[in-house]
């Protein structure tokens, strides 16, 4: 089967409050580009996909006016998809929900959030951020959202993502930069810590696992990384005597310093003319899902053949977002089988 995860920025913006597509020449969310060509774009590129579930990061808004289900199941009716059934976990307060969405006819799915050694991630979490003996309060902006999935005879668990951003936001000289920049990255440590004791709950309880989204980190991403001794990828990827996560363009970060490396996200930086790529959106298996055999793929449209071949396949992932789909492709059966 194949899963997926895809941030499609400001999605929510292209549907109003009935759930009904914005299919007209008004701007999206995405600089220059009107929310009929989005849609349009977002449509082939999860036409292509095919996938049986994708993990839709920035999936449109839940409030008590809007229902981010409603409307991704209506997006996935104009766009003729299989996955056709939409599950949003805990709804936050910053437009951009965390779904899953998924063909019925091969996955069973339900929102199940856990509280073991640490709380739900809709509550708060206490940790020493900073070594001063003092315990800082964590909170998820958007809080992950934990499955229960069944799919191919097999039952296992499946955590969507979407941590906390570094950048700078609003900050406007280089003391505020520097500051803004270690804040940030310590939450975003703090919420990986978070996740990987959930992780490690599951590892050992001996529950299949997939952990997939978007972590506004990576291995050596920038120069802060140094303050921390790690990024919260590799938090969450598991360090020495831990059972580990695998991911393999975490795996090829991590361990082919000095060569280009994987990326999932093009962004343009006005002030300077250019754009800027980074490895941002990671699947993450558990040991005896990796055992399956299973294929990773970024679906560049410059760095991955097919999509580069394809001139309407690679303009349309220019138009639809600033991140491109991960897929993972997994033969579960088999694991079924031999369970």
């Amino acid at each position: 089967m194949r899963i997926a995860t895809y941030n499609v920025e400001w999605f929510t913006n292209l549907f109003d409050d009935d759930g009904t597509l914005f299919y007209d020449e008004a701007w999206s969310g995405r600089r220059d580009v009107t929310r009929r060509a989005q849609i349009d774009a977002v449509s082939a590129v999860f036409q292509a996909l095919d996938a049986d579930a994708v993990m839709v990061i920035e999936a449109p808004d839940t409030n008590r006016h809007r229902s981010g289900e409603t409307a991704l199941e209506t997006f996935a009716e104009h766009a003729g998809l299989r996955a056709r059934k939409a599950l949003i976990g805990f709804a936050n307060d910053t437009q951009q929900e965390i779904a899953l969405l998924y063909d019925p006819d091969v996955v069973s799915a339900r929102h199940d959030p856990r509280e073991d050694k640490t709380p739900r991630f809709d509550r708060e979490f206490r940790i020493d951020l900073d070594v001063d003996d003092t315990r800082d309060k964590v909170m998820w902006s958007k809080p992950p959202l934990e499955l229960a999935i069944e799919a191919e005879g097999l039952a296992f668990r499946m955590i969507g993502v979407h941590a906390k951003s570094k950048a700078p936001h609003g900050a406007r000289t280089d003391a505020a930069v520097m500051r803004a920049s270690i804040a940030n990255r310590r939450k975003q440590l703090a919420q990986c810590v978070w996740l990987r004791r959930r992780v490690e709950a599951h590892l050992n309880d001996g529950d299949p696992l997939i952990v997939l989204g978007d972590f506004n980190d990576g291995p050596g991403l920038d120069e802060y990384e140094k303050l921390f001794g790690r990024s919260g990828v590799e938090v969450v990827l598991g360090g020495d005597g831990d059972i580990p996560l695998y991911d393999a363009h975490a795996d090829f970060a991590r361990n082919r310093l000095g060569v280009a490396r994987p990326a999932t996200a093009r962004f343009y930086i006005a002030r300077e003319s250019r754009y800027l790529s980074a490895l941002l959106d990671y699947i993450m298996v558990s040991p005896d899902l990796r055992q399956a055999d299973p294929r990773w793929r970024i679906w560049h449209p410059f760095d991955d053949g097919p999509c580069y071949r394809d001139p309407d396949l690679r303009a349309a992932l220019l138009t639809a977002s600033d991140h491109f789909p991960v897929t993972l492709d997994i033969a579960l059966r088999g694991l079924a089988e031999s369970a």
